[in-house]
């Protein structure tokens, strides 16, 4: 089939007819659906993309001859690298950054898993054969993945066989001669009512162990397979209007819980099965981690951009660029950007193949902006409320604006230095929709926690980092005195 087109992307949906709740009720067709409609059709313009500027965003299947999407490709040259990052970072424009969990994102997590596949295999080799199918079965359909990494949160202190009701969590039922019985539920599954396919991520342990191994497992599923359901939560698209919400009325990802119940999962699409140890090693031996991070750095980068030039806009349309503590932010917003931009060029251009024949950016750089991007993140858009100040909630809509007597008043009343009022205030309300929205609120939670929580990554990049060159200088410095 090879790369699709977002007339066949809405196609699948319909027909799959996903087990999908919102607001307390089941939905018919998500693709007609107030709750998601818009965002499907920002994602089918991601797969129409592909087809308008094939040479940037397509290649030849190694497997079939088809023409498949760049993003997932697998890299053996830093010019694939490239090549990739430049894909990712097309279809991030589209967006300005704002889709987290565009399909990417995933391509990026199954080409790592599928081609660097051996770890799976430790339990048996089926297990690395699959992975590897699966990644090509997916690359070949164009399928678009959501996934699901979190356990419910009941008690945090205890681990989940401690667990009052250990059961809650999706766990192995049973294993049979042509597949495995799974039940409960898992969290937070970004974009799970408009994708084609669930992936389950390996979640980590505190400590690898047998009483948590009936919790590990990685496997994909369809999302229309006989007990799953995906309950979203309250969805923040409020009005089917680009003027007065022009993020949210277009880039509402949604999230849902997924339920699955007594669910059977084909051996073939199985990835672990019933091993702890190998769920905490999943991501780094396969170097998932490595490539996922390359997708979210360079979508960072088209977001960084994005608020840049929206602090620009703000400044030039009020006059406020002149004074020093306005140019002070926006030299911040700017630092961001550049020490963004460095990170990336540091590990594409120190990457390098690994055990697998996979060329793999240099994970120092990525792991040092996976770490401080969500830490920073939430001054950046705290920078553009600040400059609106009271602006930001002298923003009528744009039926105001529409109205045959209140308009022109309004018109004239919020006119700035160089835009009149009606141009100023939709300026203005993308500045409300980034920021103090509910999608902008969401931005700014996902962003901070988007791979765990932050203090916990700060201590992992603390424990892993190589501090021994650093405290032999000072020891040998401290030496050379007493000499």
């Amino acid at each position: 089939m090879g790369a699709a087109t977002g007339k066949q992307y809405k196609e699948r949906l319909q027909k799959a007819n996903n087990n999908v709740y919102v607001n307390g009720e089941r939905v018919d067709d998500v693709t007609t659906h107030p709750a998601f409609k818009n965002v499907i059709d920002s994602m089918a313009k991601l797969y129409d993309i592909q087809h308008e500027k094939p040479e940037k965003m397509l290649y030849t299947s190694p497997t079939t001859g088809d023409k498949v999407g760049m993003t997932f490709l697998h890299p053996t040259t830093k010019e694939d690298l490239f090549k990739r990052r430049e894909a990712i970072q097309e279809w991030a424009l589209s967006h300005n950054g704002m889709m987290g969990r565009a399909p990417d994102y995933m391509n990026a997590e199954i080409m790592a898993t599928g081609m660097n596949n051996d770890l799976f295999g430790e339990d048996d080799p089926m297990f690395a054969e699959n992975s590897r199918k699966y990644y090509e079965f997916v690359r070949e359909n164009d399928l678009t993945l959501t996934h699901t990494l979190i356990h419910p949160q009941v008690n945090r202190a205890k681990a989940l066989h401690e667990q009052n009701d250990a059961s809650v969590a999706l766990h192995l039922k049973e294993k049979t001669k042509d597949g495995i019985i799974v039940d409960g539920a898992r969290l937070l599954a970004t974009q799970g009512g408009i994708t084609d396919e669930t992936m389950v991520f390996p979640s980590t342990f505190k400590k690898s162990g047998e009483k948590d191994d009936i919790f590990s497992l990685a496997f994909a599923i369809p999302n229309n397979a006989e007990g799953i359901k995906h309950i979203s939560r309250e969805p923040w698209d409020y009005r089917d209007n680009k003027w007065d919400y022009p993020l949210s009325s277009q880039f509402e990802e949604g999230d849902t819980i997924i339920h699955f119940d007594n669910v059977f999962v084909p051996w073939e699409r199985v990835f672990v099965c019933g091993n702890s140890s190998i769920c905490n090693r999943a991501f780094s031996d396969t170097n998932a981690v490595v490539h996922m991070s390359h997708q979210v750095v360079a979508k960072a980068i088209v977001k960084t951009e994005f608020i840049l030039g929206l602090a620009l806009s703000i400044m030039e349309a009020i006059g406020i660029d002149q004074f020093q503590h306005v140019q002070d932010k926006g030299r911040d917003i700017m630092i961001t950007l550049e020490n963004m931009r460095s990170h990336l060029f540091r590990a594409e251009h120190n990457a390098k193949v690994d055990k697998h024949g996979t060329m793999t950016p240099d994970f120092a750089a990525l792991d040092a902006a996976r770490n401080w991007f969500p830490r920073i993140y939430p001054s950046l858009t705290e920078i553009i409320r600040v400059l609106c100040a009271s602006g930001l909630t002298a923003i009528p809509t744009e039926a105001d604006f529409q109205h045959e007597e209140i308009g022109p008043i309004l018109d004239r009343a919020l006119q700035s230095k160089n835009l009149n009022g009606t141009d100023r205030v939709q300026l203005f309300r993308l500045a409300w929709d980034l920021t103090s929205s509910a999608f902008g609120s969401r931005q700014n939670h996902y962003e901070y926690y988007f791979f765990g929580d932050p203090v916990r990554m700060g201590m992992m990049y603390f424990d892993n980092y190589d501090k021994e060159p650093y405290k032999a200088r000072v020891k040998d410095f401290l030496d050379s005195i007493k000499k």
